[in-house]
This record gives C-alpha cells, structure tokens and sequence, in this order.
C-alpha cells in the first residue's frame, strides 16, 4: 500500500510520448514522429490512455496517435506509454479540431472517438465533439478505404453522430471491434465497462472514406 501511495505522488514523466502543437512538426507524418512509414492511426480524446497502451501492444506494426485536451490526462497517458516502452505510440496536448489541420492528407488508416462527453443538456450541445465540420476534416485526413470508429452510451448523441457522418460523405458500414475488446465488449475501454456495469447501452457506428475526389 505504501508502495503504491508513494507511485501516484511521484512525478509523472511524459519525456518523448507526450507532444504538445509546439514540438510538432507540421505537416505531422508518421514519418517524422515515427520515423518509417507504417499504418497511422488517431485516437481522439485519449482519456488516461488504455485504448493506446492496449493496441500498441496488440500492434506493434502500428503507429498510434492520441489527442487529448486535458492536460492532467495527457501527462498521465504519456507516462503510461514511457513505462510501457510503447516505441509505437504518442499523445498529443491539443484540441482535436485545432489539431487535425495539420495532419497530412491521405495519412490516416484508422480513426477512434470512443466515448465522447455527450454534453446532454441542450445549451451545452454546441460544445460537442463530432459535428459535420470536424468529420468532414477527418475524412479528408483518412486514407482510401480508412475507418472511422464511434462509439457511445447517449442515444440521442448517436443519432447526432450518425447524420453527421452521413453529412461527411464517409460510407457507414459495419462496426469492428478493436483488437484489445473482450467477448461482448464494443470498444474495450473503461469507460465502456463502466458503463456496462451501470446497466446502459453501448451504440456504435463505423464509416470508411470512398474516394479521394469526395473531400478535397
């Protein structure tokens, strides 16, 4: 126990895994963070890192990028990757929208947003995360044939979410689960099985780009 205590009060270390919009080169390239030209794939709004620890793991082949705008998560999430030695993954301190400019066109091979905060009461709902704008941003960043994967436990959010994917021109088709999600489970993160465990429902939606001609 007092091993334990003495571990949280420590000083957290991002060192090379977290990156701030400062320290990124831009456009950003799997190349000049990675340093070859595997797969990327972008998880937005990281949370305390599990989807990122789990599939770097799963998927060592592929290149893993997290954004998350809370600074005490993306410092949480960075040491949790540098005590793993995931070589294969990073986080970024950043809004989604402000960072997905500068990714590069045609870079992404997959797309996660599990979970977002639904903000349920309806003054609130221009503060949601997937709107047609960030979506149609998204697309433009997705290789031919990428997949872009949602996931949430708000129903009246889904449907949000699914007109607006429909808005961004990406093709809805079945939903995978990630490599790292048990039997019965839809995205594998905490989040989800907390929320299972308070008896709720998981929707989820996947959609993959189609043509380059469509988003540019």
């Amino acid at each position: 126990m007092g091993r334990g205590r003495s571990r949280r009060k420590g000083k957290l270390q991002p060192g090379p895994f977290g990156l701030t919009l400062e320290d990124t080169p831009k456009p950003f390239t799997a190349r000049a963070v990675f340093g070859d030209e595997a797969p990327l794939e972008l998880e937005v709004g990281s949370g305390k890192g599990g989807f990122l620890l789990a599939e770097s793991e799963r998927r060592p082949d592929v290149r893993f990028l997290g954004v998350e705008r809370a600074r005490k998560y993306w410092i949480y999430t960075a040491d949790r990757l540098r005590r793993h030695a995931r070589s294969n993954a990073r986080v970024i301190l950043a809004e989604a929208e402000d960072f997905v400019q500068f990714l590069e066109d045609d870079s992404l091979a997959a797309v996660h947003i599990y979970f977002p905060d639904p903000w349920p009461k309806k003054r609130h709902h221009k503060r949601r995360l997937l709107k047609p704008d960030l979506l149609s941003s998204l697309a433009a960043k997705m290789r031919v044939g990428a997949r872009l994967q949602v996931a949430t436990d708000h129903s009246e959010y889904f449907a949000v979410i699914r007109n607006a994917i429909e808005l961004s021109g990406l093709a809805v088709v079945p939903f995978t689960a990630p490599s790292a999600a048990a039997d019965g489970e839809t995205a594998g993160t905490s989040f989800e099985r907390k929320y299972r465990r308070q008896g709720r429902t998981v929707f989820a939606i996947a959609a993959q780009r189609r043509g380059r001609d469509r988003y540019s």
